[in-house]
Parts: structure tokens; sequence; C-alpha cells
């Protein structure tokens, strides 16, 4: 606070104010020289630049000086406390030395000194109390900034831990995959290699994004379900669905792959059961992911991550929720479109 831009203005503000409120109490009578009320305004301009300019270079040298105290008790008292020091070396100084040069005719008695010495304590003490309330108040705003910061970083932290759990476990069934196809087909082994390096690519390329545009994720998903019909053949089968303002719309990267991930990992697919996934826009800002659902008997152990992650993420960056729906012959995913800008 004593080291405001301005300080020079409130200090002449504070001596005026103080100077009249003297005058209408009275209070100037010790002067036994009625006729030096400008000795009385100096008296006051001069303790008030002195209280306030002290305090300042108080403020400024405390925070440099390593002492023990300063771990175990609060720094306004300490600056307080050698501010009174200051103050009664001050106002003994302007009293016995500044008044003499000024008005040698002016009588000195020590009950003036007490009262002078009382008003400098009493200027002192409103800066204190001013001063505190700004020193707490900036204690608050800092507490206030940091708890925010703190919470800015927690949840990225979280949101970064969230992004780091789609790893896609198809890899191992990709490898297996890919091994019998460089014995039966070579080439086919090589077109599969470069899908799977697609996959890969789109997965680091855009792990440190919150949002990507749907055509870019449906390029990627396109690569995806090649390696997955070469694994699964004519069992699988995918329909698109989708309007060209649909896919300048932005949602979670990999979400949808994790969707298509989920309905393969829960459901049979064979010859007799084959797998149908329909992928559309439901023209009211959602991206729906369908399959006919038809449970594994035995189930895969899960982690629980899939869906759930993407819910956690979505909540990231929307008001808007994922919605899933679970009906006897069929299994429905709602996954947010998000327009930006």
């Amino acid at each position: 606070m004593f080291g405001v831009r301005w300080r020079y203005v409130f200090i002449l503000l504070l001596a005026l104010y103080s100077y009249v409120q003297i005058v209408v109490t009275e209070s100037d009578s010790w002067f036994p020289d009625q006729d030096h009320t400008w000795l009385l305004l100096g008296n006051i301009l001069v303790l008030s630049l002195g209280v306030w300019e002290g305090n300042r270079l108080l403020q400024k040298v405390l925070p440099r000086l390593a002492t023990p105290l300063q771990d175990k008790v609060n720094p306004l008292l300490i600056h307080f406390t050698l501010s009174l020091i200051w103050v009664a070396i001050l106002g003994t100084f302007t009293y016995y030395v500044l008044i003499p040069l000024a008005a040698p005719e002016v009588a000195i008695s020590f009950k003036n000194f007490k009262l002078l010495i009382g008003f400098a304590f009493r200027i002192n003490l409103f800066l204190h109390c001013v001063n505190a309330i700004f020193y707490y108040m900036n204690k608050t705003r800092q507490a206030q900034l940091e708890a925010e910061q703190l919470k800015k970083t927690t949840l990225e932290a979280q949101f970064a831990s969230l992004r780091n759990q789609v790893n896609p476990h198809f890899l191992f069934n990709s490898l297996n995959t890919l091994t019998n196809l460089v014995r039966t087909d070579p080439d086919g082994a090589m077109r599969f290699i470069a899908e799977l390096s697609k996959v890969y690519r789109y997965l680091l390329n855009h792990r440190d994004q919150k949002l990507v545009d749907l055509d870019t994720e449906l390029s990627f998903i396109e690569a995806y379900l090649y390696l997955l019909r070469i694994r699964f053949r004519d069992t699988l089968n995918v329909h698109f669905a989708i309007s060209d303002a649909s896919k300048r719309a932005y949602i979670v990267p990999a979400s949808l792959q994790i969707v298509v991930e989920n309905a393969i990992k829960h459901n049979e697919v064979s010859l007799e059961r084959p797998l149908s996934i329909k992928i559309y826009d439901n023209g009211n800002g959602h991206l729906m992911v369908w399959n006919n659902l038809q449970e594994k008997r035995i189930k895969e152990p899960s982690s629980g991550v899939g869906l759930e992650n993407i819910q956690r993420r979505y909540r990231f960056l929307t008001e808007q929720e994922v919605k899933i729906e679970k009906e006897p012959n069929h299994f429905l995913v709602h996954l947010p479109l998000v327009k930006v800008g």
C-alpha cells in the first residue's frame, strides 16, 4: 500500500484532512501563538510525509532481511513495531529540531511534544490499518488465483491422464493378424502395416489435442476399420451416413474409435451372428454410433476405461453429455458434435 503510484497526492490529502480535523476540534490551541497556522499545517505535512515514506522504506527493506522472526511472526506486526520506533524518532526530530528552526519564537514544552507524538502515532496507526486491509485483500486475491491455477493444473493433469488411457489394446490382436498375413499374404501384410501406421500416427499426432474435426477422425477410423475387416472379414459390417455440415464439427480425438472398439469387445462377432455398426448424425448436434446387441456369454475383463473415458473427457470441454442407450436388441451412443468458433 505504501508504494502506490499516487502516494504523494494521498499524503497531501491526508495532511489537509488532518489539519481541518484539528482546527475544527480546536486542537490547534497547543500552539502558544495562534498566528502560526502555517507552522501547524507544515508540521502535519512533514509528519504525514515522514510517516508514510518511512513505512514505505520499511516495507521495501523488510522482505530482504533474513531474520528468525519472519517465519514465526506476522510481517505486518514486525513492520508496525519498527514503524513505532521510526515515528518516535521522526516526532522528536520534528518538534525539537524543525520547529525551532522554522519558528524560534515558539515556546517548546514537553506537553506539546506529547501531543505532537500522539498525533504522529495516530497517523501511523491509521496508515497501518489501511495497509493491513490492502495486505489481506491481496493475500485473498493471490490465494484465489493460486486455487484457480491449481484447479486448472489438476484438470489438465486429469485430462492428460485420460488421454494417456487411449492406448488401444487391439494392438496385440493386430500383431497376431499381421503374423498370419506375413505367412499367407505378403502383399496384404504390407497394406496392413501401412494402415496400422496410419492409426498410430493419428493417435500420436492428436494425443495432445482436446478436439479434432470429425472429417479427420473419420479418415482415421477408416484406417482402423481396415484392420478390423482383415481380422473379422464378413462378420463385421459398418455403415456411414454423415452430412458435410457435421463433418466440419469437432469431437474428442479417438472417441469414435473407442466406441467401435467397445462394441466389438463386448459383442459376439461371427458368421452366424455378424455385428452391424451404423455411424450417422441425427441432425441435432450428435454423432450416433449404433450396433446390434449380441453380448458375449463369456465377457472379457474390462478396465472400465472405454466409454467412461469419453464421458469424462467431454465433461472437460462442453456441457453436452455423452448419452448411452442400451436396449434389448441394440446399443446406442450419442457423441456430441462441438461447434468451434
